[in-house]
């Protein structure tokens, strides 16, 4: 049986090419795509595949937030973080939210089908920089960038606010969340509460920081 893969990136142009890659292989097959995390989610949910490839920086919900739901709510999902960002914040992150694997977009093609491979198999995959960040971490006894502030934030509280950095009026965020405005005007003035934020404009910065959303696009 051929391997069923999700790929999950913002830019059309990388999915072409890692679907094109990837369906070269003879056992491996890819059933859909998505250019956002909320999209990733949902797809991982209706078609229960065996990988899916998950870009980290990715707009509505970023590649560590759908890669918690999709790994909390389909444990048989394997998920490999293919990003441009080696920082200790998003291996660490994407490593606790629980992706079996983590490779860098400038790795070879065959370094990606290895490990799509590997986390089939039940194991993990980390490339080289990756690995010498987990390493470095346990060897230092640090306990990551994903601490106390991201935990103590719910995972809906985390959505709000990625949504409001990237400039989602609030209207919108709970048309798009199905829930009132009142709740997000909740949501929002519980997340400025929690990390001692005064602004819009300091969130934004906030969740640019710790990986929640980026600059790109």
């Amino acid at each position: 049986m051929s391997i069923r893969i999700v790929l999950a990136d913002d830019h059309q142009i990388v999915r072409d090419g890692l679907r094109s890659l990837l369906e070269s292989q003879p056992d491996m097959e890819v059933v859909a795509e998505a250019d956002n995390g909320r999209t990733t989610v949902q797809l991982a949910r209706e078609l229960r595949p065996d990988v899916v490839v998950m870009d980290v920086g990715m707009p509505e919900l970023n590649g560590i937030e759908a890669t918690r739901q999709i790994t909390g709510a389909l444990p048989g999902v394997k998920v490999i973080a293919l990003s441009m960002h080696s920082d200790r914040r998003y291996v660490e992150g994407m490593l606790a939210a629980g992706a079996s694997g983590y490779i860098l977009k400038d790795s070879a093609f065959e370094e990606l089908a290895g490990a799509i491979a590997t986390v089939v198999a039940g194991r993990t995959y980390l490339c080289p920089t990756a690995a010498d960040i987990v390493v470095d971490s346990f060897v230092r006894r640090r306990p990551g960038r994903v601490a106390s502030e991201r935990r103590a934030l719910t995972p809906r509280e985390r959505e709000v606010l990625q949504l409001l950095a990237e400039g989602k009026a609030t209207k919108q965020i709970a048309s798009r969340l199905g829930v009132s405005v009142k709740t997000i005007e909740t949501h929002r003035s519980r997340i400025m509460h929690k990390l001692d934020i005064r602004s819009v404009a300091e969130l934004t910065k906030y969740a640019i920081r710790e990986g929640l959303t980026s600059l790109e696009g």
